[in-house]
């Protein structure tokens, strides 16, 4: 006899599913980052292959399922807000960081996403005070005075700078996470809404592709750079998706578990592809920040509650 899973039982796993794809696929992206940037690529341009390439995939996922993003007036300002905290902002700043700081330390990084939903949240009067939480906030910031104080912590000391606009970066990102939780209605379609607002970002960045010069090319036939490319933008893209939905699902902040696999998948991939190796304040850095994490972000009581 078949073993038979009750549906409420796959209810509540869903999401530890998803959480799982999305940081484990989302967690390449720094490589491929770090390969695209290798030949001095532009990080204008390659933020703009990413939002423009993403957003065709997603339309194209959109067309099979036959659901296209609206373009109602509400819609279209929930595109400009996504592609432009989300997207345009945040890539080019990572991408900048991606070109000079290790993939690895860059995926740690991330991190800090769950901590600044937190905080923001707290601000917001979306989440109550706790104070496991605020002592997760402080782990947090110690683990990045790690990184950043001690001159053996970084490969060079002048990666400092670059890391920063990748701490920037996450910023914008949780920005983004909280705006789709709060202010997004529940019934919206993630795939579209993302697609429509990766496509108006694409469109935001011709004027700064054309008045900074930062056309990338794609040439044929494809090297690893183009080919790192056209990887990123279906993995960012399916992996951001999926992120979506699971804000929408089980809330804002256990969304940003993902960061978990995120980061670690990120460090592991750097360390098998470019061998990359780390400090002992990068390691201490990397435990402290999961153990952040852990204290700021709450358990199965967040899904339970959307679910009901």
């Amino acid at each position: 006899m078949a073993l038979r899973v009750p549906a409420v039982e796959l209810r509540k796993i869903y999401p530890y599913f998803l959480m799982l794809f999305c940081g484990t696929v989302w967690g390449t992206t720094f490589s491929l980052a770090r390969i695209a940037t290798s030949e001095n690529a532009h990080p204008v341009g390659l933020a703009f292959w990413l939002a423009s390439g993403g957003g065709l995939v997603l339309l194209a996922i959109g067309f099979v399922r036959r659901v296209w993003p609206p373009v109602d007036k509400d819609s279209l300002v929930r595109y400009v807000i996504i592609g432009s905290i989300g997207s345009i902002i945040p890539g080019t700043l990572y991408f900048y960081a991606a070109s000079r700081v290790p993939s690895g330390i860059l995926a740690i990084t991330i991190t800090l996403v769950p901590m600044m939903t937190y905080v923001l949240s707290l601000v917001l009067g979306v989440n109550a005070y706790q104070r496991k939480r605020f002592i997760g906030i402080l782990v947090g910031f110690t683990a990045i005075l790690l990184l950043v104080i001690p001159e053996s912590s970084l490969p060079d000391p002048g990666m400092t700078k670059w890391l920063l606009l990748a701490l920037l970066a996450c910023v914008f990102y949780t920005i983004e996470t909280l705006y789709v939780d709060v202010l997004v209605p529940d019934n919206t379609d993630m795939v579209a809404l993302l697609s429509g607002g990766l496509i108006m970002a694409s469109i935001g960045m011709i004027p700064i592709l054309y008045l900074q010069d930062a056309w990338v090319p794609l040439n044929f036939p494809f090297t690893k750079i183009e080919w790192s490319i056209v990887a990123m933008a279906v993995v960012s893209s399916l992996a951001y998706a999926t992120f979506f939905l699971l804000v929408k699902m089980a809330g804002a902040v256990f969304a940003s578990l993902s960061g978990y696999v995120i980061t670690t998948a990120g460090v592991f991939w750097g360390i098998i592809l470019f061998d990359e190796t780390h400090s002992i304040w990068v390691w201490s850095a990397f435990a402290l920040l999961l153990v952040g994490m852990a204290l700021v972000t709450p358990r199965e009581k967040t899904v339970a509650r959307k679910q009901e």
